[in-house]
C-alpha cells in the first residue's frame, strides 16, 4: 500500500503515489539544475516542461479517481526524452542511473514525421534528412510508383524500417538540431502553443454551446411560465427521435460508401501502377507483347508513347488518389486533407496530362481527315498466244499466314531493327485493256491532315511483285510505316490484257479477287483454277463447261427427288 500525494502539475490536479512523485520530482530538479542561472529563462522553462507533462499525463488519466503510478511517470521520461538527451547536469539521476548530458550529438538522424504525414511520414521524414521540400520527394516517389512500379515495395519497407520521431529529441535529431537543453525547451513550446490553440478551439467551440443550451432553456422556461408551453411535445420527440434514426442511417450508408470508394479507387491505383510497371517493362527492355496494345491516337504523335503513356495514367490515377483520400476521410476524421502546395500541384499535373492527350487527340484526327492515293502503271511483256498465269504469294519470314486472305487488320512485324505495319488488304481484278498491251494498275490508298500528305503517305507504301517468263507473282501482303497503324489503307491490283488472251488465276488468288467480271457470273472464290480468255467486254472460262453441266444435273436430281418426296406425302394422306 503507496501513501498518495495530491499535486498541481501545469494547473491541473493528479492523485500521484509517493513513489511516482519522487521520481518526477528528482525528474525535474535535474532538469532544473542543469539550466543556466537565470531565474526568469529557468522558470519559463520548467514552467513549459510541467505543462507539456501535464497534458501527457492527461491523455492517460482517463478517470478523475485514477492515480498516476511509477510506470505513467516513465513512460513520461520516455516521451520527453530520455535524460542524455538533456542538457549535462551538475548532479547524477542517480535513483534511475540517467546522465543528463549538456550537449549531444548533433547528427541527423533518419526518421519518420508522425506530425507530417500522408500514410506514414516516409516522405517528411526523408525531406527532413535532405533538407528537400516534403513535396517534391512524394513527387520522386509517385515517379516511382508510374515508371518502375517498385516505389509501392520501397515505400513499405522505409515504413517498417524508419522508426517515428516521438520524443522531443528523435525530433531534433531528424531535423538535424543539436539536442540541448534550448532546442528542447524551444520544441515544447511549439507543441505546447499548437496545443494551446487546440484547447481554445475547442473551448470557443464548447462555450458557444453552452450559450445555445441556456438559450434554449431559458426559451423553455419562458414559454412554460407564460402559458404557451407545446400541447405536442411527444409528437415532436417522436420526430426527433425518427430525425436521429434517420442522421444514423445516413451515417452507416457514408460509411458504407467511403467502403466502396476506397476500394474502388485502390482498385484503379494498382492495377494502373501494375499497368505502368508491365508497359515500362515491354518498352524500356525491348520485350515483346502481342497483348499489349496502344490506342489509336498514340500513333503518328509527335509526343513519344512512353510520355503519352505516363499521361494517361495521370490523367486516370490522379482524381481516383482524391478518391482514395476522400474515402479515408469518409472513414475516419483523423485523416487529414491534402495541403493547398500539393493539391495545386497535383491539380497542375493533371491539367497538364489532359492538355497532352486533347492535343494528341486533336492531332489524331487531323492526320485521318484526307484520303489519297497514288497510282502506278507497268506494263508486262508476255509472249503472243502464251497463257497468263497470276499467282499470289507472303512472306513467311516477315510475318506467316497459314491461309492467305484478304483482311483490314494490321499486324506489328519489325524488318532489320525497324518497326513496320504488316497487311494483307489487297484487291484484285481483271479487266480488258485499250491497247494490244498488258499492263498493270497498282493503286494505293492512305490518309493524311491534307490531299498531298495523304497522297505522300500512299507513295510511301512498300508493294512489290515480279514477273518470271508468263507467271505474274503478287506479294499477298504490303508493308507501311508504323505510324500508320491506324490509318485506313489498302491497295487495289488491277490487270489489263487484250482481247483473246488466256488468263489462269492460281489458287493463292482465291481470296483476294475482287468483283471479277465474266460471262457465266462464277463466284470470285470458284474462278482459281481454271482458264479464262478476254473477250471484247469480259472473261470467259474455257474449262468450266463440265463443271457447268454437272452442277445443273445435280440440281435437277435433287428438285426430282423433292418433287417425289412431296408426291409420296399427299398419296398417304389421301390413303388415311
Amino acid at each position: 500500500m503507496n501513501k498518495t500525494i495530491n499535486i498541481n502539475l501545469g494547473g491541473f490536479f493528479f492523485h500521484i503515489d509517493e513513489v511516482a512523485y519522487q521520481k518526477l520530482r528528482r525528474y525535474l530538479e535535474s532538469i532544473s539544475r542543469s539550466l543556466s542561472d537565470d531565474p526568469q529563462g529557468k522558470n519559463e522553462i520548467i514552467a513549459d516542461i510541467e505543462a507539456r507533462i501535464s497534458e501527457l499525463l492527461s491523455e492517460k488519466i482517463t478517470d478523475a479517481r485514477q492515480v498516476v503510478n511509477e510506470s505513467d511517470i516513465d513512460d513520461i521520461i520516455v516521451i520527453m526524452g530520455q535524460p542524455e538527451d538533456y542538457a549535462e547536469a551538475e548532479q547524477e539521476y542517480s535513483d534511475a542511473n540517467y546522465s543528463y548530458n549538456r550537449n549531444s550529438a548533433s547528427g541527423k538522424k533518419l526518421f519518420r514525421d508522425g506530425d507530417d504525414k500522408f500514410l506514414g511520414g516516409v516522405a517528411s521524414g526523408i525531406a527532413h534528412y535532405f533538407d528537400l521540400d516534403t513535396i517534391w520527394v512524394r513527387l520522386g516517389l509517385l515517379a516511382l510508383f508510374i515508371f518502375g512500379g517498385f516505389g509501392v515495395l520501397l515505400y513499405i519497407i522505409l515504413w517498417v524500417l524508419l522508426p517515428e520521431a516521438k520524443t522531443t529529441a528523435e525530433k531534433l535529431q531528424m531535423e538535424g538540431e543539436p539536442v540541448n537543453i534550448d532546442n528542447i525547451e524551444k520544441k515544447i513550446r511549439e507543441e505546447f502553443n499548437n496545443v494551446s490553440e487546440n484547447v481554445s478551439v475547442l473551448a470557443n467551440k464548447a462555450s458557444e454551446k453552452i450559450k445555445e443550451g441556456a438559450s434554449e432553456f431559458s426559451e423553455k422556461m419562458n414559454n412554460t411560465f407564460s402559458g404557451n408551453t407545446k400541447k405536442n411535445n411527444g409528437l415532436q420527440d417522436l420526430f426527433d427521435i425518427i430525425g436521429k434514426i434517420i442522421l444514423a442511417i445516413f451515417k452507416v450508408v457514408g460509411k458504407f460508401i467511403g467502403i466502396i470508394i476506397i476500394f474502388v479507387s485502390a482498385a484503379v491505383i494498382l492495377s494502373l501502377l501494375i499497368g505502368g510497371f508491365s508497359v515500362g517493362s515491354l518498352e524500356w527492355l525491348n520485350v515483346d507483347g502481342e497483348f499489349l496494345h496502344y490506342p489509336p491516337f498514340f500513333y503518328d504523335s509527335v509526343l513519344p508513347i512512353w510520355l503519352l503513356t505516363l499521361c494517361a495514367f495521370l490523367l486516370i490515377g490522379i482524381p481516383f488518389l482524391i478518391l482514395f483520400i476522400l474515402g479515408l476521410r469518409i472513414l475516419s476524421s483523423d485523416v487529414r486533407k491534402l495541403s493547398k502546395p500539393t493539391s495545386l500541384t497535383l491539380l497542375g499535373i493533371w491539367i497538364v496530362a489532359l492538355l497532352a492527350m486533347i492535343f494528341t487527340g486533336l492531332e489524331f484526327g487531323v492526320s485521318h481527315s484526307t484520303h489519297g492515293k497514288s497510282l502506278e502503271k507497268n506494263n508486262i511483256n508476255i509472249v503472243e498466244n502464251d497463257t497468263l498465269k497470276l499467282k499470289m504469294i507472303n512472306n513467311d519470314a516477315i510475318y506467316y499466314r497459314h491461309n492467305l486472305r484478304r483482311s483490314s487488320r494490321k499486324e506489328e512485324v519489325e524488318i532489320d531493327g525497324t518497326k513496320m505495319v504488316y497487311s494483307n488488304n489487297i484487291r484484285l481484278d481483271v479487266k480488258k485493256s485499250n491497247s494490244d498491251e498488258s499492263y498493270l494498275v497498282i493503286q494505293k490508298e492512305s490518309k493524311g491532315k491534307n490531299k498531298s500528305s495523304a497522297n505522300t503517305n500512299s507513295k510511301k507504301i512498300n508493294y512489290k511483285y515480279e514477273v518470271i517468263d508468263n507467271v505474274i507473282i503478287l506479294d499477298a501482303y504490303f508493308l507501311s510505316d508504323f505510324k500508320n497503324m491506324w490509318k485506313d489503307e489498302e491497295i487495289n491490283i488491277t490487270l489489263f490484257i487484250p482481247k483473246d488472251m488466256t488468263i489462269y488465276f492460281d489458287n493463292s488468288t482465291k481470296n483476294f479477287l475482287s468483283n471479277v467480271a465474266n460471262e457465266t457470273d462464277i463466284y470470285d472464290k470458284d474462278m482459281p483454277n481454271h482458264h479464262y480468255m478476254m473477250t471484247e467486254s469480259t472473261l470467259k472460262c474455257t474449262d468450266c463447261i463440265e463443271e457447268i453441266k454437272e452442277e445443273k444435273e445435280i440440281i435437277k436430281e435433287k428438285a426430282l427427288r423433292k418433287t417425289n418426296k412431296k408426291l409420296d406425302r399427299e398419296i398417304k394422306e389421301e390413303t388415311i
